[in-house]
């Protein structure tokens, strides 16, 4: 029998006999379909390390966290450092909003809070955040945001990572970040200009998918006035350090 006769056969079927359960019904076994709504978290906790630095060594952290679904998600994110010899140190905070705007890329809004603690008097200072997070082209994960202090202080920050994997549990980490500012901030230690500029490369062993032990080096230089304000306060402004920490995720 022709196919053509076959596909005419079918198509003359009374639509009981089709469908199975009467015309235009989906059968009762079939799953029904509905919208994908479904709230999910991950917490990441990217660097947690000991730093041996040309100066004082220091104790270093950088995490972020989200929950929500496929297109819109609340995400924390937190990094800070201290020296190991006194309590002296700094952190920020920040609470986002995310609103998936393309294919791996979230546009993020919200607000940030910095804070330096230590023997002296505590400093703080709030920001309105605008940044986009997400994977670029050949895999380069990409975080980029847009600062606005409450005293009308720009600045802005690039963050950009590459993993190459040399076996299936050992990778190589590039890192590069970037921060610049519209105004000088000098109780901060903040020029105008391009503030920093960090290279780092780590390189880690996954014991299991969400714990990596890893070994590495990072390279920092300060510019212009922010290496002027370093200086003044007894600080290189090209520093060296070997580091040595965990990556873990949950």
């Amino acid at each position: 029998m022709h196919a053509r006769t076959v596909l005419v056969a079918i198509l003359a079927l009374p639509a009981t006999v089709a469908w199975g359960n009467g015309a235009g019904h989906v059968p009762a076994d079939w799953p029904h379909a509905h919208e994908d709504d479904q709230r999910f978290g991950y917490a990441l906790i990217d660097r947690l390390e000991y730093r041996d630095d040309e100066g004082p060594n220091h104790l270093l952290w950088d995490a972020q966290g989200w929950y929500g679904g496929d297109y819109r998600r609340l995400w924390l994110k937190t990094e800070g450092e201290r020296p190991v010899s006194d309590s002296n140190g700094e952190f920020e905070a920040q609470a986002l909003f995310s609103q998936l705007v393309a294919p791996y890329w979230d546009l993020q809004a919200g607000v940030r809070y910095d804070r330096a603690f230590g023997s002296g008097p505590g400093r703080d200072r709030f920001f309105g955040v605008l940044g986009i997070q997400g994977l670029a082209p050949y895999r380069f994960e990409t975080d980029a945001a847009l600062f606005v202090s409450e005293d009308g202080d720009v600045s802005l920050r690039a963050e950009i990572e590459y993993e190459l994997l040399l076996t299936q549990r050992l990778i190589l980490q590039p890192r590069v970040e970037l921060n610049a500012a519209a105004q000088e901030v000098k109780a901060w230690g903040v020029g105008e200009g391009l503030n920093d500029l960090q290279l780092g490369l780590r390189l880690r062993y996954e014991i299991r998918r969400e714990f990596a032990p890893y070994v590495g080096v990072e390279w920092t230089r300060k510019f212009g006035d922010t290496a002027d304000f370093a200086r003044a306060e007894g600080h290189d402004a090209s520093t060296a350090a070997l580091v040595v920490g965990l990556r873990m995720w949950f």
